[in-house]
C-alpha cells in the first residue's frame, strides 16, 4: 500500500491555483482583463506581494499577458503556453488528457525516441549499452504500476543521456511527469510486463546497432498507442 506525501500549499500556490482553475474552466475567458493586484489582494485576502508573484507565475505558464498601461489579460494558453502549462492542465483534469493531446505527446515521443536511439547507436560504448540494459531489467521488480512507470522513465532518460545531446536530455526531463502519467495509464490497461517487453525489444536493436530496426520498432509500438491495438485513450 502506498501513500502520497502531504505538502501544505503556500498562499501563492493557492492564489495561482484559483486563477488557473478559473482560466481552465472557461470562467475567465481569453481576452478577459483581470482585476488589479490591489483588488485581487483584497478579494483573496493575501498580500499584494503574493498576488504579484502569482501573476508572474501565470505569465510564465502562458496563461496571462501583461500589457503596459493597459492591464493583465487572459491569453490563449494553447498558443502561448509551454510544458508547465500542459502540466497544469493535466493536474486540473486529474491526470486526464483528451485524445488529441495524448496523440500529440506520443507523436513527439516517437521523434525524440528515434533521434535518441540513432545517436546512442552511433556513440554509446558496449559497456554503456550493457548499463542501459541493466536499468531496463529493474522494471519487472517494481512493486507498483507507478514504480514500473518511473523505472521506464529512468531507462529512457538514460537513453537520452547516452546520446550526448544535452538539449535532448533536458527535453526528456521536462516531459517526465506527463510521460509517467501516460505509462501508468498504459500499465493499468495492458500491464507492466507489456511495457517491459517494449523496452527490451528496443534494447535488442540497440545492442545490434540496428538503426532501421530501432526506428521501425519505435514507430510500431508507440503507434499502437495512437491507432493500434494498445490505445491508451477511450478507457
Amino acid at each position: 500500500m502506498e501513500f502520497k506525501k502531504i505538502v501544505a500549499p503556500t498562499m501563492k500556490d493557492l492564489s495561482v491555483q484559483q486563477l488557473e482553475d478559473k482560466i481552465l474552466s472557461g470562467e475567465l475567458k481569453i481576452g478577459t482583463r483581470l482585476p488589479s493586484e490591489r483588488v485581487l489582494s483584497a478579494e483573496m485576502n493575501v498580500s499584494r506581494a503574493v498576488v504579484n508573484s502569482g501573476i508572474n507565475d501565470l505569465k510564465q505558464k502562458g496563461f496571462i499577458e501583461i500589457l503596459p498601461r493597459q492591464g493583465t489579460f487572459v491569453t490563449d494558453y494553447s498558443k502561448n503556453g509551454n510544458l508547465e502549462t500542459l502540466i497544469s492542465l493535466l493536474e486540473y483534469r486529474g491526470n486526464r488528457l483528451d485524445r488529441s493531446e495524448i496523440r500529440a505527446i506520443i507523436e513527439v515521443r516517437i521523434s525524440l525516441e528515434q533521434l535518441a536511439s540513432e545517436l546512442v547507436i552511433d556513440c554509446a560504448s558496449d559497456e554503456e549499452l550493457n548499463e542501459l540494459e541493466q536499468t531496463a531489467k529493474t522494471l519487472p521488480h517494481a512493486k507498483s504500476v507507478q514504480e514500473a512507470s518511473e523505472k521506464a522513465f529512468e531507462y529512457h532518460h538514460k537513453l537520452a543521456y547516452l546520446s550526448h545531446n544535452t538539449v535532448l536530455t533536458l527535453i526528456y526531463s521536462s516531459f517526465k511527469d506527463i510521460v509517467i502519467s501516460l505509462w501508468v495509464k498504459y500499465c493499468d490497461i495492458y500491464g507492466a510486463d507489456s511495457l517491459f517487453e517494449n523496452i527490451m525489444h528496443l534494447q535488442s536493436f540497440l545492442r545490434k546497432r540496428d538503426k532501421d530496426g530501432a526506428c521501425t520498432w519505435i514507430r510500431k509500438y508507440l503507434g499502437e498507442s495512437i491507432d493500434g491495438s494498445k490505445q491508451i485513450y477511450d478507457h
